[in-house]
Parts: C-alpha cells; structure tokens; sequence
C-alpha cells in the first residue's frame, strides 16, 4: 500500500512548482551560479546548441571560482554519439564535450551511460537536477527549445524540492551504483574511444533491475519517495503507478506527451472508470508532438508517429465515449502555436503527485531507465500549489466531447496516410508502438 511507503519528510514550504520553460532556465542557471559543493546533472542529452553550450560555459566559469566543485554530467552513450535525426554525418555532442571543458578542469566529467547495446532498444531515461542540496526535477533534457532559448519551447513540468536527504540519496545510487559501473565512459574528458561491449552492458542490466535509492524514511506525513525502474518485470516505478490508479479513491490526472499507454495501464484506467471514478486525461495534440512534420515541410517517415498515436486516442476515445458523455473522463489536448508538449506525470486524489520522465508508454514500462518522484502529501498541504500547475497547464488546451472530432487515416495527408496503412496491413502497429 502506498500509505505504508516510506519517503524522506519534507517541510510545507520545500517544494515549488516552476510555470514554464522561462522559470525553469533562469531556476537551473541561478542554482548552478551559486553551486558550492557537487553538481549533478541527469539528462537523456545534453546538446551542441546555445542553451547547451551556454550551461556548459556557466559550469566552467562556477568551477574557475569554486575549484572544488564536483560535477558530473550524466547522459545516454548512444545518444551523445549521433547527430539529430536526419543528421547522419554528425560527430554528435561529444564533439562538443571534448572541445567545450577544458581537459585540465578536474572532477567536471560527462559520463555515457548504456542500458542497451543499441538506442533502439532503451536508453538512459533517468531525470533530475542535483545542485547542492536542492533537485530542480523535469522531464526536460538540454537544449534550446526545452530552455526556451528562441521563440519557440517543449512545454514540460519543473518542480524544485529543498531536501539534503533526497539530494544525497539522488547522488548515492548514481555515485555508488551507476557511475562506479565498467559500462559506462567518461565522454569528457575522453580517455577511451570504445563503447561498452555486450558483455558489460548485460552485466549493468542485470544490476540495474536491483537498484535502488537507499534512505532513512518515514511512513506519514508529507514525503516524498525517489524510484528508480528498470524492465518489464520487478520494476518499482511501474508497481507504483498502478498502485496510484488503483489505490485512487475519486479522480486521477494523468499528462502523457504520447498517447500510447501500456496494456497494464490501459487496464487499471478501465477498472478505475468501471468503479464510478474520475479521470483527467492531458495528451498533447500531434501537432504539438516533437516529431510532428508541418505538412508544408518535407516529409520524412518518422513524421508518420504523431499519426500513430493519434489513432491509439481515437481508439481508446471511441471506446469510453459513455463515460465522456457523463463527464467521468475528460481528455484534453494540447496544442500551442507549434510548441511542443512533453509533460508526464500522475495526480491521485489531490495528494499524491508522480513527478517522472516515463512517458507512460511502453518503451518506457519496458525498455528505459527511468525514475520518479512520489510526493505523499495527506494533508494536501501542496494542494493548492498543483492545482495552480494544472489550470496553467489547461490554458492552451481543448476538451474532447466526442472521438469522432479525431481525423481518420483516410482524412490525413497522403505520406502519412500510406504509411499507416501499410503499417496496419503488415500487422506492425503493436511492434511500432512498443519501441518508439
């Protein structure tokens, strides 16, 4: 029972919710500015842009100051080592890395981490922004449209937590477990040109489905728990969000950037809704995902995914159309001038917040790294500090009344429709939609 987890006691006025991409910048690189003792950054990337290049400036110049600033950048191997999508000749941000930091600046180190031997297959999904005893935690990676460097943004949640325990254990299981781990290579500075072989990266697999953040608890009052999940099976970040579906008493909210929810998700919403229960459901539009291609550009295959899971909505909509009648489910879209939408996370009740990563989506119950933060809060002390976030969260969405205002394949245009078509011809959706 999630009553009984333990979780590190938090003060009433320890955590803040940051309202857009504009907070979240000018929180990390003031945090960052008055850093002391150990920096930790955790990012599916870090990129060779100006918000990337600009934080990496900003570290270089905190540690000119403070020599004996511990920081460790830590980022997926794969994922360093290749350029943008569509990129196919680029050196990838390590270039950047090694060129960027200078190579006599000790203990500034960015580290490559695999959890699979090919990107396809799972990636380092881990998230949080450990400086000093603060975690600025956000689904967000490093780069110019997260940071909002230019006009345009990838809208996600930021939430900033004051607590030295969650801090230390955050940096403990990624200092003693990961870090410490053969697989994974320093990028920068680059001593060893080598991935990790297959033989090291099973190795790390088998650990990493045993890890966990290690904390002295308690098991009432306002709290929070970090979670660390690995794989399919024996994953405690995906037993807790079934456990916050299950355990709801009346209304859950849900932010999901891709509408492509695992069976055992999709399962325990239908059971929740059965028992008379409410359920908010926020989904960006496709035209607000990032890989959405305006149909005025040129059209690569991958433009074909905000399609996919579109229909995977128009599906489950037409589906629970009764309860969207009786105003049981709501389901709003998002969709914001072509910005882009990457929030994740679950409400239960108004005092129970999941603070994650996970997409909620199959490659995340199954493939990724990922983490979370459970926020316990029984005497919905932060009540009012989420239901803010989402009324912020709501002022560029649509409600869904009926499934059918969902365009059709027949409806889209001709590449993407193609495609669709030929995907559900050769019976390869539920492939798709497990590893993309």
């Amino acid at each position: 029972m999630l009553d009984e987890l333990k979780g590190i006691s938090l003060a009433p006025d320890s955590l803040r919710c940051l309202l857009g991409a504009k907070s979240f910048q000018a929180e990390l690189f003031k945090a960052l500015s008055h850093a002391q003792t150990s920096v930790l950054i955790c990012a599916l990337y870090l990129e060779d842009d100006e918000a990337g290049r600009a934080l990496i400036d900003a570290l270089i110049a905190r540690k000119t100051i403070v020599p004996n600033l511990r920081i460790d950048i830590v980022v997926d191997d794969h994922r360093a080592r290749r350029g943008l999508i569509g990129q196919k000749d680029s050196a990838g941000n390590i270039a950047m890395y090694q060129s960027r930091i200078p190579k006599q600046m000790g203990d500034f180190r960015v580290h490559g981490v695999s959890v699979k031997t090919r990107e396809l297959l799972g990636v380092l999904h881990l998230k949080g922004f450990v400086i000093d005893n603060e975690v600025l935690y956000s689904g967000a990676s490093i780069n110019n449209i997260y940071l909002h460097q230019h006009e345009r943004y990838r809208f996600d949640r930021y939430h900033l937590i004051n607590s030295p325990a969650l801090a230390q254990s955050m940096r403990e299981l990624l200092y003693d477990n990961i870090l410490a781990d053969d697989s994974v290579r320093i990028l920068s500075p680059l001593t060893d040109q080598s991935r990790a072989s297959r033989q090291q990266v099973a190795r790390f697999k088998s650990q990493l489905t045993r890890m966990r953040y290690q904390f002295d608890g308690v098991k009432s009052g306002l709290r929070v728990t970090p979670i660390i999940g690995f794989g399919r099976t024996r994953n405690p970040l995906n037993k807790c969000i079934l456990d916050l579906i299950k355990q709801s008493h009346s209304s859950l909210r849900i932010c999901t950037p891709y509408f492509n929810l695992p069976n055992a998700i999709s399962r325990a919403l239908s059971r929740h809704l059965r028992l008379g229960k409410s359920i908010q459901i926020i989904v960006g539009d496709k035209t607000a995902s990032d890989f959405y291609i305006p149909e005025e550009e040129r059209f690569s295959t991958i433009g074909a995914l905000p399609y996919l899971y579109e229909q995977s909505l128009r599906k489950f909509a037409k589906r629970k159309q009764a309860y969207i009648d009786s105003g049981q489910l709501k389901i709003e879209l998002w969709s914001d001038a072509g910005n882009s939408f990457h929030l994740k996370g679950i409400s239960s009740d108004h005092n129970r917040h999941l603070l994650t990563g996970n997409n909620l989506n199959p490659r995340a119950w199954a493939l990724d790294l990922e983490n979370g933060l459970l926020i316990q809060d029984p005497n919905s002390e932060f009540k009012a500090m989420f239901d803010a976030e989402y009324q912020h969260i709501l002022q560029h969405t649509q409600t869904l009344s009926h499934y059918s205002q969902i365009q059709t394949i027949s409806t889209y245009p001709k590449p993407v429709s193609k495609i669709l078509k030929r995907i559900s011809r050769l019976n390869a959706n539920l492939l798709l939609k497990r590893i993309l």
